[in-house]
């Protein structure tokens, strides 16, 4: 009897401890099966791009006439998107006390100018504020400065009624939060007439296909 309960116990701890390794072997394939549909994911965003008819990484925007504005930049300057047809134009939404992407945009930005060589200073680069309270123009160029973009863009800022009928115009999202501004992370490629062609994601484009979107649209 003792010998069938000793034989009870060592089986149904046997059994727990299968039990036990089973579960450590399911939840570490889990893990694996995870992390590698994780690093594809991120390696298919970085290399599979949507890309126009015309050759162009980004959503096709349709070629429709971009809405024109005009707001003051970093200099004090009066600058209308209608006054730079004859040139591309990136267009961005930004604002100066951003912690992280907007840092992240600008620095993107100069690498890309930095790319296209000579051929930059044929592109204009407007970076529209989305918050109205503390981009002045003071903090603007200052920004700017710390992005090394203070002759290389316009940076515009302007009232809340100024701006937002902008940000509607361009599907843009901007909602203060205590000192974070959450907005839409967007990057609107215009054409040298004055066409929208794609829409590029603000937190993923990477200078080299910028540059090349560029290089397309400074060919037609």
């Amino acid at each position: 009897m003792t010998s069938i309960r000793m034989s009870w116990r060592l089986a149904s701890r046997l059994s727990v401890i299968t039990f036990a390794v089973l579960v450590i072997i399911i939840v570490a394939l889990v893990q694996a099966t995870n992390g590698s549909k994780t690093q594809n994911g991120d390696t298919t965003n970085n290399t599979t791009t949507s890309v126009t008819s015309d050759g162009l990484q980004g959503v096709d925007l349709g070629g429709k006439v971009a809405p024109t504005f005009q707001l003051t930049d970093q200099y004090g300057k009066s600058v209308s998107l209608a006054d730079m047809k004859g040139k591309p134009v990136i267009l961005t939404f930004l604002y100066t006390n951003c912690p992280d992407i907007c840092p992240l945009t600008a620095e993107h930005l100069h690498s890309t100018l930095q790319a296209l060589g000579s051929d930059a200073s044929n592109v204009n680069i407007l970076a529209v504020s989305t918050d109205p309270k503390r981009d002045t123009t003071e903090a603007a160029l200052n920004f700017s400065r710390q992005h090394n973009m203070q002759d290389s863009w316009h940076y515009l800022v302007g009232t809340q009624e100024q701006l937002s009928p902008i940000w509607s115009s361009y599907s843009v999202y901007a909602q203060t939060q205590q000192q974070i501004v959450n907005h839409t992370s967007a990057l609107y490629l215009i054409d040298k007439q004055g066409h929208e062609r794609v829409f590029m994601n603000g937190d993923t484009f990477t200078p080299s296909q910028l540059a090349a979107n560029i290089k397309i649209l400074l060919k037609e």
